[in-house]
């Protein structure tokens, strides 16, 4: 019997062909927060949220390694995931361009541990950085969850097939 390492396969699609196949994945959209050492606050749109565990209670989110934040989410202690409420497609927006101040205009108050927590939110995690792990061009962030909070009756905002959805028939 040969214990020779199984490897997975060469693929058979394009990377927009797989990006195409992800986004039929309906998801929410979040808002990842943090401080840099500095102090600035940094933050970013994503949809890679999901929970892990309820004990102890973590979530996990992933993050580019090329992206302009990463040194602040890698080196600080805390960070908070804002899930968007419906009439927040352009606060999503807002965080997911380049080369804008992410921050301007935008209502928010700090946590506990110093991460922004935005005005409107369905839903806030306020999470200690317990681990991190690089896979392929994305670094996977597990945090810890030290408080949350959310809004009884708001609908979230999803995204699906690289569209917002603010309204969602059950």
């Amino acid at each position: 019997m040969s214990l020779t390492p199984k490897r997975a396969r060469t693929p058979h699609f394009t990377s927009p062909e797989f990006r195409s196949a992800l986004g039929m994945f309906a998801t929410g959209v979040t808002i990842v927060t943090a401080r840099a050492a500095d102090g600035q606050c940094v933050g970013l749109t994503a949809n890679s949220f999901n929970s892990v565990s309820l004990a102890p209670p973590l979530v996990l989110w992933s993050l580019s390694q090329a992206a302009t934040s990463m040194a602040a989410f890698r080196q600080g202690s805390h960070y908070a995931i804002n899930i968007l409420a419906a009439n927040q497609q352009a606060l999503a927006q807002q965080f997911a361009t380049r080369g804008v101040d992410r921050f301007a205009n935008v209502n928010f108050v700090l946590g506990e541990s110093g991460a922004p927590l935005l005005a409107g939110a369905v839903a806030t995690f306020e999470c200690f950085n317990r681990s991190r792990y690089t896979e392929g061009d994305h670094v996977i962030f597990v945090g810890e969850v030290e408080r949350c909070s959310h809004q009884v009756g708001m609908a979230p905002l999803l995204y699906h097939g690289g569209k917002f959805y603010t309204e969602h028939p059950l």
